[in-house]
């Protein structure tokens, strides 16, 4: 998934190997590129914030995200919420029926239709499907408190990331590479996956913000189910590629708090030479994101700034309009809310194989980016993200 940064925030990302002391070298690039090298050499959760005094927020390697000092001195990351704010999943919990689905989910992977490829694998017995997660067990790359996503996620605490490794999607330019498409990270079971949640809650983080979740719903439900029984209460923010099955939405409806799609592609032909031949991407993701906005409604943070739900579109521009934001845009506004929250992301770089495709092997320019911004705010939308552009190209 490609991850939201703004001026003001850090960013966790995937980068080549620099030094600090380049001039050309901006603060999200020299982090980025710092958490590249500290995920190759092992280091699979890393926090770039503030957690408590003396804090450590690492995997130990049982799944538990421990503090060496053995104290919980960080925030209860539910402190910010209004008082009557309860997340969808705890009555679904306490009623039986977060169980129930994800067990429907878990049926669904004997012949696996978790994502629009249907790719029909039987994951049960172990068969790798188009996604290349390995059957029926969980890998997770890392879980941290992120203070790169929206400003409404991060809060004070931070957003309480799980990635999630593989995906169904695999664009050619994704920036996170090294665990959507080489799978780089750790086997986990459904009980450390719920520990992960209660100990970000702990730690401070506003929600459980699920990277690339789709062909590990069941496994997400699961563990959901076993975190809210055990006092999980932030909510469950579902990070997708925005390419997602009507009928797996169906089943995540009250589950789901926050949904963050991204709509990356509005001409199918460029989703086909992109990603792994998806040509329906365009159409499917349109739906869902109606879908999304049909179960959640309009992104509002409550008074602390603090987002407890809602749809959050993420756009990201890229060279030569080749994701076709004025389209995209003319979109939103003709079948969305105005106040529609929407990302317009300006970190777009040519990660991984992009520089096979001549049209996106570089970086946006300011003015390709100013002119994505323009046309947004011509159109009437009034809940825009703008980044700062200060790093782009002239």
């Amino acid at each position: 998934m490609t991850k939201k940064r703004t001026s003001s925030d850090i960013h966790l990302a995937v980068g080549g190997p620099e030094t600090s002391t380049s001039r050309n070298l901006s603060r999200r690039c020299f982090l980025g590129q710092t958490a590249r090298f500290c995920c190759q050499a092992g280091i699979t959760a890393m926090v770039f914030g503030n957690l408590a005094p003396g804090a450590v927020f690492a995997d130990s390697g049982s799944g538990a995200l421990q503090n060496p000092s053995g104290s919980r001195s960080g925030a209860d990351g539910t402190k910010l919420f209004d008082r009557d704010f309860v997340p969808g999943y705890v009555q679904l919990q306490e009623s039986g029926k977060l169980s129930k689905r994800a067990d429907e989910l878990w049926d669904i992977m004997s012949n696996c239709r978790l994502c629009p490829r249907e790719c029909g694998a039987n994951r049960h017995r172990g068969q790798t499907g188009f996604c290349q997660s390995p059957g029926n067990r969980l890998f997770i790359s890392s879980a941290m408190p992120h203070f790169g996503e929206e400003r409404p996620l991060v809060g004070r605490g931070g957003s309480g990331t799980i990635f999630l490794t593989h995906c169904s999607l695999r664009c050619v330019f994704c920036q996170n590479y090294e665990i959507s498409h080489l799978g780089r990270g750790h086997e986990r079971g459904v009980e450390e996956m719920a520990g992960m949640m209660l100990q970000l809650q702990r730690l401070g983080c506003h929600n459980i913000n699920f990277v690339t979740p789709t062909h590990y719903s069941a496994f997400i439900l699961k563990a959901l189910n076993e975190a809210s029984a055990r006092g999980l209460r932030v909510p469950v923010v579902y990070n997708t590629c925005g390419w997602e099955r009507l009928e797996i939405l169906a089943l995540l409806d009250g589950v789901v708090d926050i949904y963050l799609p991204d709509f990356k592609f509005w001409d199918s032909d460029h989703s086909i030479e992109l990603t792994a031949g998806t040509d329906d991407y365009p159409d499917l993701t349109k739906e869902a994101i109606l879908e999304m906005h049909r179960q959640v409604g309009v992104a509002r943070p409550n008074r602390n700034g603090v987002m407890q739900r809602g749809l959050m579109i993420r756009h990201l521009v890229m060279p030569n309009e080749v994701g076709g934001s004025v389209e995209i845009l003319d979109w939103v506004t003709e079948n969305l809310p105005k106040d529609t929250y929407v990302n317009i992301m300006a970190q777009y770089n040519p990660y991984h194989k992009a520089f096979d495709f001549p049209e996106i092997s570089r970086r946006i320019t300011g003015e390709e980016y100013r002119q994505v911004v323009d046309h947004a705010k011509e159109l009437g939308l009034t809940n825009l993200d703008i980044q700062g552009h200060r790093w782009l190209r002239r």
